[in-house]
């Protein structure tokens, strides 16, 4: 685990700041625009939403990584701070910014399309599927960056922004796949809200699947050595 200078370490506060507060912005500004043009049309809708924040994720990455790595998800800091890549001390920064990031991008929204700043949302989404979903969405993104090595370093911010993107659209919760987002989205009563008290369940799937990727990408990482010829040969042994 390196250490690092208070300097970067404050540099590295703020990206992560910054870039979850730009990803809410695009996230929940998107969803009203999207809303708004959409004139009923769900579908519509939820693919402009979609988009946007497929096309918005991967360019943030690409600012924001060089300071921070870009995690701009608590559960993503988290399971770096499993895996020894992170310092506790340094998680509970991530994740202080990162939510307060989340709720400055979502006010931030609120104040380009007019709306009241403070809100709280009645958009419920709760039950097993959506539950489930959230797990399944956090398993694969988490997934995409543990086993980032095998991914070239130039396509990886494209490959996490596809993953959302197509999240949005095969999960039946929309893909929220991040705690403070969960949080954030929480206190917006537009097309990307969902109620505060349906918001732990997500949380805690989100964390059930990135504990759940954690472990699958250590054994995908670490195969089993190969058995020896001694092992596999019943005559290895005869002259």
């Amino acid at each position: 685990m390196r250490t690092v200078s208070h300097g970067h370490q404050r540099r590295a506060v703020v990206a992560e700041f910054l870039g979850t507060a730009l990803l809410l912005a695009g996230v929940v500004g998107s969803g009203i625009m999207a809303q708004r043009l959409a004139q009923g049309n769900d579908a519509l809708a939820l693919l402009a939403n979609a988009l946007a924040t497929g096309f918005l994720l991967p360019v943030l990455i690409l600012l924001f990584a060089p300071f921070s790595g870009a995690h701009f998800n608590p559960v993503v800091s988290f399971v770096e701070t499993l895996s020894g890549r992170l310092h506790v001390r340094t998680l509970a920064l991530y994740s202080f910014a990162q939510t307060a990031g989340a709720l400055a991008g979502t006010w931030l929204a609120h104040g380009m399309f007019a709306l009241p700043v403070l809100q709280l949302s009645t958009h419920a989404r709760t039950g097993t599927a959506q539950w489930a979903s959230e797990g399944v969405a956090t398993f694969g993104l988490v997934l995409i960056v543990l086993l980032r090595r095998q991914i070239s370093a130039g396509v990886l911010p494209w490959a996490i922004g596809a993953y959302i993107a197509a999240a949005y659209w095969f999960t039946a919760s929309t893909s929220f796949a991040n705690p403070a987002v969960t949080f954030a989205r929480a206190l917006t009563d537009t097309f990307a809200g969902i109620r505060l008290a349906d918001a732990p369940a997500f949380m805690l799937a989100q964390f059930a699947g990135a504990l759940a990727a954690l472990l699958v990408s250590r054994w995908l990482l670490h195969p089993s050595p190969s058995p020896s010829l001694s092992q596999t040969s019943p005559h290895a042994d005869e002259n």
